[in-house]
């Protein structure tokens, strides 16, 4: 069965960032993607310079109009991340309704963009648009630490802390949750960086199973840009191969940002050539380089699993 996904994020003309992090992968893995780009920049901006364009609300409705009038407006998944304007982010929010009701089991992946090391890049008039209009209708969520603190309102000083915060946001409406990066210490020391998840299934016969999850991803000393977009548009693949298995989904997601990273910094380090930082160009993702990895990931994160519940129907 062809499996469509509308993803509506940035693009670039130069590197891999949102659109352009998502796509190739999800093509690869066999997906139709219908992109909406919400920006067309030069390139990402920890460039010294960039230019570029930005979508309106009112464009990205006339964009989605056309879609409608052909009514080609059918979807499997929706796909967003980065967006800093509240009007653009209303727009997809009833754009996501609309697509919805006419399709019930539509996924909705969302990528909450909000902030991250205790500090907001978005406006903070957007906190309460994703609060109370997009999460409630998110089915798969990827908050990092510091956006699932400012969903729900709760710091994450333990592992207990971090479940709780899960629990928290599958109130508000995901049953798949993914806490993509976290402060928390990995017990195999500070290389590692550890990342949770948890998924509530509801079962036909009206009872419950839930699963979570922690992973210990290596740590690389570099900045990378586009990360986070390739991170969601993996787990939307491999949640979509493995519905109720969120361990391997995390491990084969995990994994794949893994040799990606792992190749792109060998290669940014040889051009940039000994005791030299390599550059934001040096250091864009190797996605092509990367294709055998992204369609068939030999596993290098391994997930455990720290629950397991199955809850009887009262």
């Amino acid at each position: 069965m062809e499996c469509r996904i509308l993803s509506i994020q940035s693009h670039v003309v130069r590197g891999y960032v949102g659109n352009k992090s998502a796509t190739f992968p999800l093509q690869v893995l066999g997906f139709e993607v219908d992109s909406i780009n919400s920006v067309q920049f030069s390139n990402h901006t920890g460039y010294a310079h960039w230019k570029g364009q930005v979508l309106t609300a009112e464009e990205l409705n006339v964009l989605y109009e056309g879609i409608k009038l052909n009514k080609v407006n059918q979807y499997d998944y929706i796909l967003t991340g980065y967006s800093r304007d509240i009007s653009f982010l209303e727009v997809v929010v009833d754009i996501i309704q609309e697509l919805k009701k006419a399709s019930p089991s539509l996924v909705y992946v969302c990528d909450p963009v909000m902030g991250d090391n205790g500090a907001m890049y978005v406006p903070e008039n957007l906190l309460p648009v994703y609060k109370n209009k997009v999460v409630p209708l998110a089915d798969i969520l990827t908050p990092n630490q510091f956006e699932a603190e400012l969903l729900t309102g709760k710091k994450i000083n333990t592992e207990e802390d971090a479940v709780k915060v899960m629990d928290l946001l599958h109130e508000m409406g995901p049953e798949t949750v993914v806490l993509t990066s976290t402060d928390l210490r990995s017990k195999n020391g500070d290389q590692f960086l550890v990342a949770l998840g948890s998924q509530k299934i509801k079962n036909p016969d009206g009872t419950s199973t839930s699963q979570k999850i922690s992973l210990d991803i290596p740590k690389v000393d570099a900045v990378f840009v586009g990360t986070g977009d390739l991170f969601a548009a993996m787990l939307l693949a491999w949640t979509h191969h493995h519905p109720k298995d969120l361990k391997t989904a995390c491990e084969k997601t995990a994994s794949v940002m893994h040799h990606v990273i792992k190749r792109t910094i060998t290669y940014a380090n040889e051009m940039a050539g000994p005791g030299k930082k390599p550059s934001p160009a040096q250091l864009e993702l190797r996605m092509v380089q990367s294709k055998a990895d992204i369609e068939n990931p030999s596993i290098a994160v391994k997930a455990k699993v720290i629950e397991k519940t199955s809850d009887q129907k009262l």
